[in-house]
């Protein structure tokens, strides 16, 4: 009989913080990016233009803001459940399914390092 395994060892959470913190890092950098592309109010140009053609301009420059906050608000989520994970791996809860209490797979955490469900559980959603 194999005894299963209840955490992940001291030296697997070592590796998955270096990773998170890496992650973390990446994030923060494109979330910066992200914000100064929708803080970003220069003016291109169109004042000179027809006015058709400054209207078509100032409805992409809306819509383009828009998915600029859209996509800025996830990239905070993101931040905010890698932030969670770290707080995990130093409750030593890290790589347990909050649904079966199993420890998810170790090739599911590299790829998605904040999960908190194993695909066994991610399949029971459905």
């Amino acid at each position: 009989m194999v005894d299963e395994q209840i955490r992940y060892s001291d030296s697997d959470l070592t590796e998955f913080r270096e990773l998170i913190q890496k992650k973390l890092e990446k994030a923060k950098i494109d979330l910066d990016l992200i914000k100064s592309a929708y803080l970003n109010d220069l003016n291109n140009g169109t004042d000179d233009t027809s006015p058709t053609f400054k209207a078509f301009e100032e409805g992409s420059e809306t819509m383009s803001k828009e998915a600029n906050s859209q996509l800025a608000i996830r990239q905070e989520k993101f931040i905010r459940d890698l932030k969670n994970a770290l707080i995990r791996i130093e409750n030593k809860t890290y790589g347990i399914c909050k649904v079966t209490g199993k420890l998810i797979n170790k090739e599911r955490l590299k790829l998605v390092p904040h999960a908190t469900m194993s695909i066994e559980a991610k399949n029971l959603q459905r």
